[in-house]
């Protein structure tokens, strides 16, 4: 006997699937299967990769070799379905048909049924065809024959009515299962994590864009609000597929404000002091805007504003910045304090700044240069050389010479650090290739 291929033994589900994927080779094909839904071969590894589900390998009736398949449960279909739509994936529900062998020995069965039918009807012609001829009396006979044919098909009838209240009262009852346990499987599903402000995070999940399918973003919803989505990086969906990265490892790195504590209504009223470097200063208005003018470089960039007392003053806002104010995460001292500190000659915005360490402060040097009448600020390195002359700006050489909220260590580090770290650089190789040339 020749062996049989698998192509011989593929007359269950996958060949299902598979002649339905050759018919619709851009479609995912879900097979409803008892209470679940099943997805097969490479559809199941999408379908994994895209809703967060177990793929498992698995024997499966009438196929040799163990095929990849995912699950889940009919229940949740309405909240897997959006989410392989919203992935732009198209969708194609399929019922699981009996295979060929099974319909044709069903089929056999019931001609064999349909030609005993016929025969015993056959026969029972031929009787009655034969009782009339050998009859001498007709009407008698008939009267006694068909007697019994009416209360036959009336008992039929009345069997057949209470068959079918009894379909129908099995039916109303499979509908009230039916509507119970939807209204079971449909309770507030588990948070998959909770914030610092007891706020509740769900449906975190990953998704590939359908304009650009290299691309794939990250979203979730916080108390039924959805979030705008955010793109992942490679390293990041390679790790969430992986299931190397949590939901709420995720949240942290794309949604870091939403999960840190709000600041109170109170830290945003207005007016507010804020200590400034000859005492305090009066914030009269602090929010941010869409800057509307096309002359400006920054055009269509979001923005901070701020009024202290007479002086209005505008800085384009980064998106941590950003999140921050909307989310009330940081308070508008903060904000003022990070993005016009200098401006406002702040001791506090300068403390950021510092020499890379064996910088010798005495080299540092701000003078105004002769020739363009500047302020520069320039730093001998000694033997490692001296840095250009770098010119300040007017509220740096304020804070430096006026209020004295500002070292000069402090603005050479501010213009000068990534040069002197090249230069440092620069010098720590020469002198290791020196070194290995003597050896």
């Amino acid at each position: 006997m020749a062996k049989k291929t698998d192509s011989d033994n593929d007359n269950g589900i996958i060949r299902q699937f598979n002649e339905l994927k050759k018919k619709h080779p851009d479609a995912m094909l879900l097979f409803r299967r008892n209470s679940f839904y099943e997805l097969y071969k490479q559809d199941a590894v999408k379908a994994a990769a895209v809703l967060a589900i177990e793929i498992t390998d698995r024997m499966l009736p009438d196929y040799k070799r163990p095929v990849k398949v995912a699950s889940f449960p009919q229940s949740a279909l309405d909240v897997y379905l959006p989410r392989l739509i919203r992935s732009g994936i198209r969708v194609a529900i399929c019922d699981a048909l009996d295979s060929p062998l099974k319909k044709k020995a069903g089929q056999d069965k019931t001609e064999i049924n349909d030609r005993t039918i016929q025969n015993n009807t056959d026969m029972g012609k031929k009787k009655k065809e034969q009782g009339v001829q050998e009859a001498p009396d007709r009407t008698v006979e008939n009267t006694v024959d068909v007697k019994p044919a009416r209360e036959k098909k009336s008992k039929a009838k009345t069997e057949t009515k209470a068959e079918t209240g009894t379909d129908n009262e099995v039916k109303t009852e499979k509908k009230g299962e039916q509507k119970m346990e939807t209204a079971q499987e449909r309770k507030p599903r588990e948070p998959q994590m909770v914030t610092a402000n007891g706020e509740k995070v769900t449906h975190g999940h990953a998704y590939q864009s359908t304009t650009n399918p290299a691309d794939w973003y990250f979203t979730a919803k916080i108390d039924g609000q959805q979030l705008k989505p955010q793109k992942m990086d490679a390293a990041d969906l390679a790790a969430y597929q992986n299931k190397e990265m949590t939901v709420p490892q995720l949240m942290e790195r794309y949604y870091p404000t939403k999960l840190m504590p709000k600041v109170s209504e109170e830290a945003f009223r207005m007016p507010m002091e804020i200590a400034g470097p000859d005492g305090s200063i009066t914030v009269n208005k602090f929010n941010v805007y869409k800057e509307k003018d096309e002359q400006r470089p920054d055009f269509g960039k979001y923005k901070f504003y701020v009024q202290v007392g007479d002086t209005n003053m505008s800085a384009v806002a980064s998106r941590q910045d950003l999140n921050a104010y909307f989310d009330r995460v940081a308070t508008p001292n903060q904000l003022i304090e990070k993005n016009f500190g200098e401006r406002l000659h702040l001791k506090s915005a300068y403390e950021k700044y510092q020499l890379p360490e064996g910088v010798d402060p005495k080299g540092v040097r701000v003078a105004k240069d002769r020739n363009d009448n500047k302020w520069k600020v320039s730093v001998d390195l000694g033997e490692k050389g001296q840095t250009s002359r770098h010119e300040i700006s007017f509220d740096d050489g304020y804070s430096l010479f006026k209020t004295k909220t500002a070292t000069r260590e402090q603005i050479a580090a501010k213009y000068l650090n990534t040069e002197i770290t090249g230069m440092l650089a620069a010098n720590t190789a020469k002198v290791e290739k020196t070194a290995s040339m003597k050896m």
